[in-house]
């Protein structure tokens, strides 16, 4: 991880430091439309040879059955099943209180509008499980999903070695109201539920992150006005944190490698105002990295990660908002009043006892976040992604009276003649 001073960097440069490893799809991206058309053709029985070709495993079905369901359950050990269920309920608290609320209100006598929010109806969530399976991120697609109370939600999960599909996950499942869970991985579990099979029902939004091959099937079936829309770009996993001479250099280690170890082209990035702490942080990665059991990872995503030493915490904010991270934590001296100034970032930890993993699993906030600089302009995923709003008026023959005319004027002023008539017409019949 190098230590990089920013005052003797020129714009160029900075820049250049800020760049986030390059995501490359054009190796993929013919794959991915084969695999696309493959299920679109042939159903079911692409799925069964997809999985054989990237899984490395031939399932018998697609479809978690219900004795599945309970041998999972019976397979968990009690401490999973109570830390599973206190994660669920931390979740459950937070994303309940999203729940947005109708709107009614009365913009002119006799003019009443409505905003009312309903669930989207056909929903698909996908849950990663490559180098690890993701329990936590069934959690944050199914909670939000059930408050929504999404009628028909389904799950596509990559099937194991021996075929079944992760334990937990399963257990999770359950917990959310999800019953329908297919053995289906990669760009062709992305295909199966934007186009549906004989096993696999067609949905109307998908959810969930994924790798290379994943995102790149989300974005061709998000374009194809048969296929569906999707939740959010994802990219990379990445973290960044300001630290100050308060900083514990353990903490602050511990935090970069815990996103690091995501996978080869994850980002951590550490900015301070104090080059001794900078320096006890890159030492104690040194010292942590051999203890680490994905090590190997660790080792290719800290080669894209950086260490940056500025004048002062404005400017680590400054650079932080530029860059807009999945994840910021502000590990330093009174990190509230720094609050306001945060403009762009996925989800914010505040001082030295709010670790980032404490978020993925279980705080309560949803860990499915904007990455790439995305957080400039997307939120993380809320209840209300899993909704969707319609806008309602009724006018009563005062109310049309009463802004009708409003209305005839501005359709005259587009030239748009019929538009003035259908109000011409009802306000000449109250005479």
């Amino acid at each position: 991880m190098k230590k990089i001073i920013w005052r003797n960097l020129s714009r160029n440069k900075r820049a250049k430091v800020l760049e986030r490893p390059t995501i490359s799809l054009k190796n993929i991206k013919n794959e991915v439309s084969k695999i696309i058309e493959k299920v679109k053709s042939k159903g079911d029985i692409a799925l069964f040879d997809l999985s054989i070709k990237y899984d490395l495993v031939e399932i018998d079905s697609l479809q978690v059955s219900e004795k599945e369901f309970e041998q999972a359950e019976k397979s968990l050990s009690e401490e999973t099943i109570k830390a599973l269920k206190e994660a669920y309920a931390s979740i459950e608290i937070f994303h309940k209180a999203q729940k947005p609320n109708n709107l009614s209100i009365e913009t002119n006598s006799g003019v009443l509008c409505e905003r009312i929010f309903v669930p989207i109806q056909n929903i698909g969530l996908y849950v990663p499980a490559g180098t690890a399976p993701l329990p936590s991120t069934a959690m944050m697609l199914g909670v939000p999903a059930q408050i929504a109370k999404c009628p028909i939600k389904i799950l596509c999960s990559p099937p194991e070695p021996d075929g079944n599909c992760n334990a937990e996950i399963l257990f999770v499942a359950k917990m959310c109201g999800i019953n329908n869970v297919f053995k289906v991985g990669g760009a062709q579990a992305i295909a199966a539920m934007a186009y549906g099979t004989s096993t696999i029902p067609k949905v109307d939004k998908i959810y969930g992150p994924g790798n290379a091959w994943v995102t790149e099937a989300k974005t061709q079936v998000s374009q194809d006005s048969f296929g569906l829309s999707r939740d959010m770009p994802a990219g990379p996993s990445e973290l960044l944190v300001i630290a100050d001479k308060s900083s514990n250099p353990n903490f602050v280690a511990s935090d970069l490698l815990s996103q690091a170890e995501h996978g080869n082209d994850s980002q951590v990035i550490l900015v301070t105002d104090n080059e001794k702490l900078c320096d006890k942080v890159l030492e104690e990665i040194k010292i942590q990295i051999p203890t680490r059991e994905r090590r190997n990872i660790i080792e290719q995503s800290i080669k894209s990660s950086r260490a940056i030493v500025v004048d002062d915490i404005s400017k680590a904010i400054e650079i932080s908002n530029s860059y807009a991270p999945e994840h910021l934590i502000l590990n330093v001296d009174q990190p509230r009043s720094m609050l306001s100034d945060i403009i762009s970032a996925g989800s914010i930890f505040l001082g030295p006892w709010s670790p980032e993993s404490i978020g993925d699993y279980c705080s309560g906030t949803n860990h499915v976040l904007p990455t790439y600089g995305y957080a400039k302009s997307i939120s993380s995923l809320g209840v209300v992604d899993f909704m969707k709003s319609m806008t309602i008026q009724e006018l009563t023959k005062e109310g049309i009276k009463k802004i009708g005319p409003t209305g005839i004027k501005i359709a005259d002023l587009e030239g748009l003649d019929a538009h003035s008539y259908a109000i011409k017409t009802r306000l000449a019949s109250l005479k």
